[in-house]
């Protein structure tokens, strides 16, 4: 299956050297290009790619709220977004993560691992590892709203063990480590995950961390 992919970012010279990079493998195919996030939105909608690459800082509508408009919540068919971004940004990150991203990738990342982030996110998976996860919102924790009183009625739907689950989730621990912790399956932990996604009306575990943080559960 083709993965078919747009990029978004203001300086040409990047947008010229992720197509080269991109183009060369058999499985990803450019479907276009915007160097802002109102033309990416209007891109986005127009030729519903798999994946934006998408750059955070823009003149005039920014990576965040291009990713709000195309993944966020009540968008009612969301486009997966992986956002670029450099160090020293990770309010930047967590902003777009909470609008709705699938997950993050340094810009000068090696060029195979921006390969397999956007088959990561294409394959409907958030690309973040558990240990990432926790690093960035530990360092910007402090920059996160008060806790969201309307996240707790959706909360208080889960189950005992599920509660467990999601706070593990938060702390970094991967599927493996969740389930030696709770001495069970790996997959009876996906199963739980997958519920707790439901219930919550969240599309993926980046987005569960977050409200983990953001209701006061870690």
């Amino acid at each position: 299956m083709t993965i078919r992919v747009l990029l978004v970012d203001d300086q040409p010279l990047l947008r010229t050297g992720f197509r080269m990079i991109l183009s060369a493998e058999q499985d990803l195919t450019i479907v276009g290009e915007a160097a802002d996030g109102a033309a990416a939105v209007e891109a986005a909608r127009r030729l519903v790619p798999d994946v934006v690459l998408m750059d955070i800082r823009m003149p005039g509508m920014d990576g965040i709220q291009a990713t709000r408009a195309l993944a966020g919540p009540g968008v009612e068919n969301p486009i997966k977004v992986l956002i670029l971004t450099t160090f020293g940004l990770d309010e930047y990150v967590v902003e777009a993560l909470r609008a709705g991203a699938s997950g993050f990738l340094l810009k000068d990342s090696p060029p195979e691992d921006l390969v397999e982030a956007i088959r990561v996110v294409a394959a409907g998976e958030a690309l973040l590892a558990p240990s990432v996860t926790r690093r960035l919102l530990d360092r910007v924790a402090s920059r996160l709203p008060p806790a969201r009183e309307n996240a707790i009625p959706a909360l208080a739907e889960l189950t005992e063990r599920e509660l467990e689950v999601l706070k593990l989730v938060a702390r970094g621990l991967s599927n493996a480590e969740i389930a030696e912790r709770l001495v069970v399956s790996e997959t009876t932990v996906k199963t739980h995950v997958s519920r707790v996604l439901a219930k919550l009306d969240i599309r993926d575990r980046v987005q569960a961390v977050i409200l983990a943080y953001e209701t006061g559960l870690v």
